[in-house]
């Protein structure tokens, strides 16, 4: 049952992070607008949050930390009563699972995202050579100041507000005179749009869904490696996915049931697989068009 539990009781977990100590931080609201096929014109749109603390900044995409009382809800309603459920029909799943860290002040980026059971990142250290305008704009209540830069093979347009005493941003951006309140590409690709913000008292970086994931075998501990290695590795991954679980899945368990339920471990693995690679192929339209590989071609 423990390793039952390991595999699948929380397939969402396969997205988590690293914990740290409550305090107090800035939540700041971004609308995520995106092109998520090159060859099509369509928009989607997530909601992500950039949360500002004493010693850095996190951005990621906000679908799963809005939904974190429901899967608390059913995974303790799992527990009481030792069945198996899938959660994955329950919620909405994220558009993004990675996360980007930046430390304060010297503003080292550490983008991390999990690879199978593991949490693995690369650190950066940014250089934006922004050009600041003297074009001057009102968008919603914030009176924001132009400016752009190349980065990750386009060019991008923020405005930034000096009345928000913070110089960060969405995604990776920062290093403007105030809080980035509006960035995008020239083709419109990525568009991110302040909407809003709050202050979180005892906040605490790591969800309820995220803090269970040692408790079902699957590392909180943050693996850093070389960003050419973890982009090779991740490549890997979002090919077969699944590779990792048939390892610790033996042939002769793949018909039993699950506690509490119909499905097979077998068919439980497949429609996991399913998932991710859903997941995978919803976008091929990354913000960085110009890999670390490409950069060393060059």
């Amino acid at each position: 049952m423990k390793s039952l539990k390991k595999l699948f009781i929380i397939p969402i977990l396969l997205f988590g992070f690293i914990a740290s100590a409550q305090q107090t931080a800035n939540r700041f609201f971004y609308e995520l607008s995106f092109k998520p096929k090159k060859d099509s014109a369509k928009i989607d749109k997530v909601m992500t949050t950039l949360d500002i603390v004493k010693d850095k900044s996190i951005y990621q995409d906000f679908t799963f930390p809005a939904q974190d009382s429901i899967i608390k809800v059913a995974v303790e309603e799992m527990e009481k009563t030792k069945t198996w459920k899938d959660i994955s029909k329950m919620i909405k799943m994220p558009k993004f699972s990675y996360k980007i860290t930046k430390a304060y002040p010297s503003m080292l980026e550490t983008y991390s995202d999990r690879i199978s059971r593991n949490l693995f990142g690369y650190e950066e250290n940014i250089k934006f050579d922004w050009k600041i305008t003297t074009d001057k704009e009102k968008i919603g209540e914030y009176n924001t100041q132009k400016a752009t830069t190349e980065f990750g093979g386009r060019k991008w347009t923020a405005w930034f507000a000096t009345e928000i005493p913070f110089q960060d941003g969405p995604y990776k951006f920062y290093g403007l005179p105030g809080l980035i309140v509006k960035v995008e590409d020239e083709g419109k690709n990525y568009s991110w749009l302040l909407s809003g913000n709050k202050s979180i008292k005892d906040w605490k970086e790591l969800t309820y869904a995220e803090e269970l994931n040692a408790k079902f075998g699957m590392s909180n501990e943050l693996k850093i490696i070389p960003k050419d290695k973890f982009e090779k590795s991740y490549a890997a991954f979002k090919q077969d996915p699944m590779a990792e679980a048939r390892t610790q899945v033996p042939q002769n368990m793949l018909s039993m049931k699950m506690p509490g339920s119909d499905v097979t471990i077998g068919e439980a693995l497949k429609t996991q697989e399913k998932m991710l690679k859903d997941f995978f192929n919803s976008n091929d339209n990354p913000i960085e068009v110009q890999t670390t590989t490409d950069k060393k071609k060059k």
